[in-house]
Formats: C-alpha cells, sequence, structure tokens
C-alpha cells in the first residue's frame, strides 16, 4: 500500500513539475513574443536611409515618429519654473549684482535664462556676447548641430580657432538628432572631442561605456564647464585632476589661466560655465546610478510602446514622470521638495553675491587710496577664488538641486573667501596708514 502510494506522490510530482515547466517555457515565450512586438513597434524598419551627414530631425523622424514628436516640442515655451524653465528673461536685471560680479567681461552686457535645445544655435547667434567680443569657432561646439562636420572640415584646431563669425553664415541647425545617435543603429554615441580628450586624461575610455552611463556621457559633452586653450582657443574641459570645484581650482592655478580682468578691481578672474555635469557627479543620483536622461528624458508610454521622452525639460514640468517613477511621494511633494532645496541654493548666492560685493567694494577703496595692484596680489587670488565657486553654483543650471549639500559648501567656501579678501584689505588699508603716521 505505502509502495502504490509513494510511486502515486512520484507520478503527481513529475506532472506537476512538467506543467510548471510548461507554464515558465509559455510565459517566457509570451514575454519574448511581446518583447520583440515592442521592439519592432519601437524599432521599425527604415522608411528611410539616414545618412551619416543628415542634420534635418524631420529625416531621422521618419523612422522614428514617436521621438520626433516629443524632439520638437524643445521649441515650445512651457513657462517658467521658479528658479528656471523656458521662458527667456535677463537674469541681469532680476540679479543685478551679476552686472558688477561680472565687471569687464561680456556676460556683465547680456545673460539671459535660456529656452529649449531648439534654439540653441538661435539664442547664440542673437546674444550681444559674441557682438561684444570678437569669439572663437569653439564657442559653436555644443550650439549647432553642424558643428561635427565643420570639424571634419576644417580639422579639430582650425575650427576652435577659426572665428566665431567667419563660421556662423555656416550654420543651420541647433541640437539635433545626430549629436548624440548613431543614424545606422541609433546607438548613443560622442560627437564632440573635447569631452572624449577630457576623458581620455582621466583614464576613462566610453568605448566601454554602457549604456546608462552613456545616457549621461552624451549630455556631459555640453552641460559643463571649459575654457578655450592656448593661442588656437581649443576648447577644453579642465578635468586632468577631477571634476569638483577644487579639482578645477587647482587646475587653473597650476596653468596661470585667466577668463578676464576684473574692470572695477583688477583682479584676473575665471567665468564658470554651466557645469551641470560637474556638479552632478557629487550628488545622490549620480551615486545610484541615476542618469541625466533618466529625469530629463524620463520613459514614457505611447500606445505600448516605451519610449524615452525627447522633450528634453526641467523635471518640474513633468514632476510624475521625472521622479514619481523611484519617489513615491504625490505630485504636489515631490515638487515642494525639490524647491525647498533650491530656496536653500538661491538663499546661499544672494549671502555668496553680499560678500563679494563688499569685498570687492574694500578693493575698489583700497585701489582708491593707494594701494597697487602687487600689494594687493594675494587678495586678487582671494576674490577670484571666491567668485568661481559663487559662479559654479550660480552658472549651473539646476540652483544646486543636483547635488544640494555640495552646492552648500562652495557657497560656505566662497563666503569664506571673500570675507577673507575684505578682511586682508582691511589690513593693508591699516598698515598703510600706521606707516603714514609713523612717518
Amino acid at each position: 500500500m505505502n509502495r502504490m502510494f509513494s510511486r502515486q506522490l512520484v507520478f503527481y510530482v513529475g506532472i506537476f513539475v512538467v506543467a510548471l515547466l510548461l507554464g515558465i517555457a509559455v510565459a517566457a515565450l509570451l514575454v519574448n513574443i511581446t518583447d520583440r512586438k515592442e521592439e519592432e513597434a519601437q524599432y521599425p524598419l527604415k522608411v528611410v536611409e539616414v545618412s551619416a551627414d543628415e542634420l534635418d530631425p524631420a529625416v531621422w523622424g521618419e523612422n522614428f515618429p514617436m521621438e520626433y514628436d516629443q524632439f520638437v516640442r524643445t521649441e515650445e515655451n512651457y513657462g517658467e519654473t521658479k528658479y528656471g524653465g523656458s521662458e527667456p528673461y535677463s537674469k541681469l536685471e532680476k540679479y543685478p549684482a551679476l552686472v558688477r560680479l561680472w565687471a569687464g567681461y561680456a556676460f556683465s552686457k547680456d545673460h539671459n535664462e535660456e529656452r529649449g535645445h531648439y534654439y540653441a544655435q538661435i539664442d547664440q547667434e542673437e546674444t550681444q556676447r559674441v557682438k561684444i567680443v570678437e569669439q572663437p569657432g569653439a564657442c559653436i561646439n555644443c550650439h549647432a548641430g553642424d558643428v561635427p562636420q565643420l570639424i571634419e572640415e576644417l580639422g579639430w584646431e582650425e575650427f576652435n580657432h577659426t572665428p566665431y563669425n567667419d563660421l556662423v553664415d555656416r550654420l543651420t541647425i541647433g541640437s539635433t538628432c545626430g549629436d548624440c545617435h548613431d543614424p545606422d543603429t541609433m546607438a548613443l554615441r560622442i560627437t564632440r572631442p573635447a569631452f572624449i580628450n577630457a576623458m581620455e586624461k582621466r583614464g576613462i575610455d566610453i568605448e566601454n561605456a554602457s549604456r546608462q552611463e552613456m545616457r549621461t556621457y552624451v549630455c556631459a559633452q555640453c552641460h559643463v564647464e571649459y575654457y578655450f586653450a592656448g593661442e588656437n582657443k581649443v576648447l577644453t574641459f579642465p578635468w586632468d585632476n577631477g571634476t569638483t570645484i577644487d579639482d578645477i581650482d587647482k587646475y587653473y592655478i597650476d596653468i596661470g589661466f585667466k577668463d578676464w580682468v576684473h574692470a572695477e578691481t583688477g583682479a584676473p578672474m575665471l567665468k564658470m560655465q554651466h557645469p551641470e555635469y560637474e556638479m552632478w557627479t557629487t550628488g545622490i543620483h549620480a551615486r545610484s546610478g541615476v542618469s541625466c536622461a533618466d529625469c530629463h528624458m524620463p520613459y514614457m508610454r505611447v500606445g505600448g510602446v516605451k519610449i524615452s521622452d525627447h522633450w528634453l525639460r526641467s523635471p518640474l514640468n513633468n514632476v510624475n514622470q521625472s521622479c514619481g517613477t523611484c519617489h513615491n511621494w504625490p505630485e504636489e511633494e515631490l515638487a515642494d521638495r525639490i524647491t525647498d532645496s533650491q530656496d536653500t541654493t538661491a538663499g546661499l548666492l544672494r549671502r555668496s553675491e553680499e560678500a563679494l560685493l563688499s569685498s570687492q567694494d574694500a578693493i575698489v577703496a583700497a585701489k582708491e587710496a593707494g594701494l597697487t595692484d602687487e600689494e594687493l596680489v594675494d587678495v586678487f587670488a582671494l576674490q577670484k577664488r571666491a567668485q568661481m565657486r559663487w559662479d559654479f553654483v550660480s552658472s549651473e543650471n539646476s540652483t544646486g538641486f543636483h547635488s544640494p549639500q555640495e552646492a552648500a559648501r562652495i557657497l560656505a567656501e566662497s563666503i569664506d573667501l571673500a570675507r577673507q579678501a575684505e578682511l586682508a584689505v582691511n589690513t593693508l588699508m591699516a598698515e598703510k596708514a600706521e606707516s603714514q603716521v609713523r612717518k
């Protein structure tokens, strides 16, 4: 009896195992079929051949209409966020301190909130900054889809030092699909040499980058701090020591670089550009493996197909998709968390500006009282280092959100260095006064 029961148990267990395996196989087959259908819908047979030098997004859109429909929306004005958005306004009017902080530099004459990627080349051509000062072709690097072709034609160094005004009439379009995608495979790719050169110097081979890393790297081609090196004005990222403000500061000190001489104080100064990538590298999202595209180009559903939203914009304009995938809170709560963080950074920016202007006033007064540039050389160094830290946060377009604690640390250093400069000036003035009394 026990043997019969055992045989029956083995028989039924065997049937159960076979059924389970068949069920798993069928489920896997169905998932595979579904995936293939989605892939077929997302990556259809080519309607048109896209050539390697095709700049018109509409042609790429023949093969990828869903992505194209979103990409063309970068022309839309979705309005202001509290500290950004796509509504163009004068930052010089909103933050008057900038005029004095950048005195003697073109940014003190024209500095506006940027619009969408569609306007990258248009806004550059219209800004007064390219009219006040003759700029090199290197300025075009991130503003026009024509750049890779110009580099191929002219060569990297020739492209960089050719005057901007000699090339502007050859520019036809701002950001385009080819900036980030291979036309044959649609794989993400790097098209700007400066990023490749900078990563090579850091010992990073982007050929081995994962797709998730590439979802940041394609943005880091442009959203970075840079300068024009040497007589040929070669576009260069100052990352040899690393990408933090301290690493960048050391780099510029070591090579003795300056962007301009401050019109009020006479100090050699540095202008930080839009270091979104550098700031992001120090934040919790970077440490968690979150890419730029995860927040600024989140996945979305179009029918039964999942695509990356190619309407690149502030996550505040798309909070549920940009943030809600990972953070299970109501939309209003998510938006409040972002703006609360930005409010803190904005407050520190204003305090930093006050400290910088106070030290600037002290330096101006000292020069009027007879102190020479030679006597003020150490003060100038403090002014430069203080202002570049403020500028690093001010010019970084997240108002600190990419790395709130790092933004606060940098601005605390800016305030400290500015106050050190002011104290050093007052000490020099006191010493000069005492010396005159002794005489």
